[in-house]
């Protein structure tokens, strides 16, 4: 097992596979790397180095009380890059893991930045405000933090339901991958998945758009029920002049599961242009 050290001196855990150019894949949350076991084999298959990594507090990672603001999150991309060694890197956010790509690019630059990928992302902002009317109401997201304080494991199982687009007319994933899902999220400490939660839904990106000067892909699910798709990536896509954005017509918020296959397909034909 892989560890590495922060900044300010916690431990995260990566693994790093394969040879060739550098991608860095950052998970959702409220999971681990270990959701892009797939995805990162196909990469590593296709002959390049995949580097994922468990965020703090999740997963394997040390899980301070502190640091769950995206600057700190974006300092720990910093120094997983470090440990790296290699002059570029594609970097891929899921979810809220396109904060940290959105946060490291306007805080750090992009020097050691081939590309970007942002997969089903919370940009450009989920909160609801006067300026932001698109967005999720404050009283959506209180709800979901006194679930998790009241039962988290209970909470869970419905989340990824939607989370994965499972309905009484839709099963895209099986009852065994729900229930993995569920105890990767349980791994988590209590204090960093509401501490993200707070993270992802009030921090505004709007800002870091601009810090995207590399060549950036957007993926989206047109039923994503997690992060719908017309208040996100539409939007931030829109924002970015040298972004692209794939939709995939019906598919959910889980897409590294539900659409593996087109998604590896995808990732690996934009790093090679």
């Amino acid at each position: 097992m892989t560890f590495i050290k922060t900044l300010d001196n916690n431990q995260i855990y990566l693994k790093d596979w394969g040879q060739g150019s550098l991608v860095v894949l950052i998970h959702g949350w409220p999971l681990s790397a270990d959701s892009w076991d797939d995805i990162g084999m196909k990469l590593a298959e296709a002959g390049h180095r995949v580097i994922a990594y468990d965020r703090r507090g999740f997963g394997r990672s040390s899980q301070p009380w502190d640091g769950y603001d995206y600057d700190s999150l974006a300092d720990d991309l910093v120094a997983v890059l470090d440990y790296a060694a290699q002059d570029k890197a594609a970097i891929v956010g899921f979810s809220m893991g396109g904060g940290e790509v959105a946060r490291y690019l306007s805080r750090h630059g992009s020097k050691k930045i081939s590309k970007a990928v942002l997969i089903a992302s919370i940009l450009p902002f989920r909160l609801q405000t006067e300026d932001n009317p698109a967005g999720t109401p404050q009283a959506k997201f209180d709800k979901t933090a006194h679930a998790i304080r009241s039962d988290r494991a209970l909470f869970f199982q419905g989340f990824f339901k939607d989370f994965f687009g499972v309905a009484e007319t839709s099963q895209p994933v099986s009852t065994e991958l729900l229930e993995w899902a569920r105890s990767i999220a349980m791994q988590a400490s209590v204090k960093a998945t509401l501490s993200c939660l707070t993270s992802f839904s009030s921090t505004d990106f709007r800002k870091d758009l601009a810090a995207f000067d590399v060549p950036t892909l957007f993926i989206h699910g047109t039923e994503d029920l997690t992060v719908p798709i017309e208040s996100s990536s539409r939007l931030a896509a829109a924002a970015i002049p040298q972004a692209s954005l794939l939709e995939y017509p019906g598919a959910p918020h889980g897409l590294f599961a539900t659409e593996k296959d087109r998604l590896a397909k995808d990732l690996i034909q934009f790093f090679k242009k």
